[in-house]
């Protein structure tokens, strides 16, 4: 992983690699101990970033204390299993999701290049702690719920270094999928990131700032106003982001969605080999 001191204490862990899957991970150094926003897709990627977060913090001695995770999605919860020593900290969605075992299936199949991570034993540790508010997380930390890739998400801000650790809610350079979000409520998210800070870590993507949520933004207003045809989505600044597989997907969300129609795309499905 590739680290970012974005300020004293707060730092993230970019992923070298490019494309969804390959999620980001957040560092901020509070008195009681260390938190870490997301895992990583992987039991291995979560062992490999807690190993470069210690010797990082050696000096310190302070415990790895908690885990937020901004969704229950594999991308930025696949690698809670190994790190047993922190309490778990997210929506009552991801708690939710995170109650039932993964699909080993359906990730092999969305994540073709993480495929052998996904055997028969791989597992997420459930939510611990629930936020289904904005509270003060720690002094350094303010945990925001907002909905978008899911229902809802958490924001992590870190008001003294200006910086956001939006996870999930933000793609840079990365085709976000929404197969299970909304695409009109996360554009609203959007705005309220950029409120939170100048500084924005996404999920997937290098750190950017509010350049980078406004094409982020571009692009789900011509997803919405493809009406179900990723066709109609026209040129952008996403000519150049990885997965545009995913453009049918979140055009038949957003189509199903003005219906009243919640259920999964068939897009989805079909990328998953389920139809």
């Amino acid at each position: 992983m590739q680290l970012y001191e974005l300020a004293q204490g707060v730092f993230a862990l970019v992923s070298p690699a490019s494309g969804f899957g390959h999620a980001n991970v957040g560092l901020v150094i509070d008195a009681d101990g260390l938190t870490l926003i997301d895992t990583g897709p992987t039991p291995a990627v979560a062992r490999e970033v807690h190993t470069e977060v210690m010797e990082l913090t050696a000096e310190l001695e302070l415990p790895l204390r908690r885990l937020v995770l901004t969704s229950s999605r594999v991308p930025f919860a696949g690698g809670t299993d190994p790190l047993r020593n922190a309490f778990i900290i997210g929506s009552e969605a991801t708690s939710d999701d995170l109650d039932h075992p993964a699909n080993v299936d359906a990730l092999r199949a969305l994540l073709p290049d993480l495929a052998a991570h996904y055997h028969a034993e791989f597992r997420t540790r459930p939510v611990s702690h629930v936020i289904d508010a904005e509270v003060q997380l720690t002094p350094a930390m303010v945990a925001v719920p907002l909905p978008g890739e899911s229902l809802p998400n958490l924001a992590i801000q870190v008001p003294a270094a200006d910086v956001v650790f939006a996870g999930a809610l933000a793609s840079f350079g990365v085709t976000p999928l929404a197969f299970a979000g909304d695409p009109t409520a996360w554009l609203a998210s959007l705005g309220r990131l950029a409120e939170l800070g100048s500084t924005i870590v996404p999920g997937h993507g290098p750190p950017g700032g509010h350049g980078d949520l406004a094409d982020l933004a571009e692009y789900l207003v011509a997803v919405i106003d493809a009406r179900g045809d990723p066709a109609a989505i026209g040129s952008g600044p996403w000519d150049d982001w990885t997965d545009r597989r995913f453009d049918e997907v979140n055009c038949e969300r957003a189509m199903r969605l003005a219906r009243g129609d919640h259920d999964l795309p068939e897009s989805f499905l079909r990328l998953l080999g389920f139809a």
